[in-house]
């Protein structure tokens, strides 16, 4: 089949190109390669994309008409939606960009998916939509109503959207609420990638809320095979769903939504603890309270993943951060 890959430079698409490839897809990456973090590491990742049926185009999907014209000329079967402005904190200090890539870029890919009667959208959503919920874990089944950042309530709107489209127009549309992706290839603006490199160069690291947070942090490759399983689960509309019987993660329409997360919390300091048993560094820690938009804990439900799939995660912190350690050494050759 022909799969757009929206995202394409970023840390979660470059490797569903990838694994799209192995499986003979042919791939149609897209990204703007904008500049919130290394745009070398986004060409390196895309330099590493090995595949005579990958094409890559630079394009921001914020640009109506650009991707109308993408839509229209390549007619693709199946969508992964995977490029957004990411980042809790930054969201506080350029919200703007958020509407521009999250809320109208969302929308163009829904338009064009619309139009060229495509067969499946996925597209990422995040576990930071659960916001002010403290059942654990989180469940598709609880309302997300209260989130705590503008990343986390574009992320929701990300699902409203689709599911009006999905309710509208019959677009089959899976979204996938990712818990604390981590690993090889990953994100600099993120805890593991930021720790291991002030450590490495001898300064502190930042440790919020004093260290008393816990994450389902969820390794890249687990990641990458909920995903690329996932594309072959169509949605259908389920006739005896209501919005008073039903749960919000299904419905009336071809819509679901589904959390990829490990199911397995660890504390920040467990984490931090694996971090510099793989560096042989001990860390030297600057304890500091909890940041505005953050949230004190994340832990995924995935049962329903597993009823569909037959997957669930299965790569423990220990194993997944000597995994980055040794690629952040070999590639950045320290």
């Amino acid at each position: 089949m022909k799969f757009l890959v929206t995202g394409a430079a970023g840390f979660v698409g470059s490797q569903v190109c990838q694994r799209l490839l192995d499986m003979g897809h042919q791939v149609v990456g897209i990204d703007n390669l904008n500049v919130y973090y290394d745009v070398t590491l986004k060409q390196a990742r895309l330099d590493a994309i090995s595949g005579h049926a990958f094409t890559f185009h630079k394009i921001d999907i914020a640009e109506k008409e650009t991707v109308a014209a993408l839509f229209a000329a390549e007619q693709f079967d199946r969508v992964i939606h995977l490029a957004a402005q990411a980042g809790v904190r930054y969201s506080l200090e350029n919200p703007s960009i958020y509407a521009e890539a999250n809320l109208i870029g969302h929308l163009n890919i829904l338009e064009g998916c619309r139009h060229n009667q495509v067969g499946h959208l996925l597209y990422a959503s995040s576990s930071s939509v659960y916001g002010m919920n403290k059942k654990m874990p989180f469940s598709t089944d609880d309302t997300v109503d209260h989130p705590v950042s503008l990343y986390a309530a574009t992320k929701k709107a990300n699902e409203l959207m689709s599911h009006t489209y999905s309710h509208l127009y019959q677009l089959p549309t899976t979204g996938l609420r990712f818990f604390t992706v981590y690993g090889p290839w990953g994100r600099p603006d993120m805890a593991l990638f930021k720790f291991t490199k002030a450590m490495l160069e001898g300064k502190q690291i930042d440790v919020y809320n004093y260290g008393k947070m816990k994450r389902d942090f969820t390794y890249i490759d687990d990641i990458v095979e909920a995903i690329v399983r996932l594309q072959d689960v169509i949605p259908t509309p389920d006739a005896n769903w209501t919005v008073e019987t039903g749960a919000p993660s299904h419905s009336s329409a071809p819509y679901v939504v589904y959390n990829v997360g490990n199911s397995n919390p660890v504390e920040l300091m467990d984490y931090i603890t694996a971090l510099e048993e793989a560096l042989g560094v001990e860390a030297d820690k600057n304890m500091m309270p909890i940041q505005a938009g953050d949230v004190l804990e994340t832990s995924a439900d995935t049962r329903a993943l597993y009823e569909v799939i037959g997957f669930r995660p299965q790569t423990t912190v220990k194993e997944g951060v000597k995994k980055f350690v040794d690629w952040y050494r070999d590639f950045y050759k320290v």
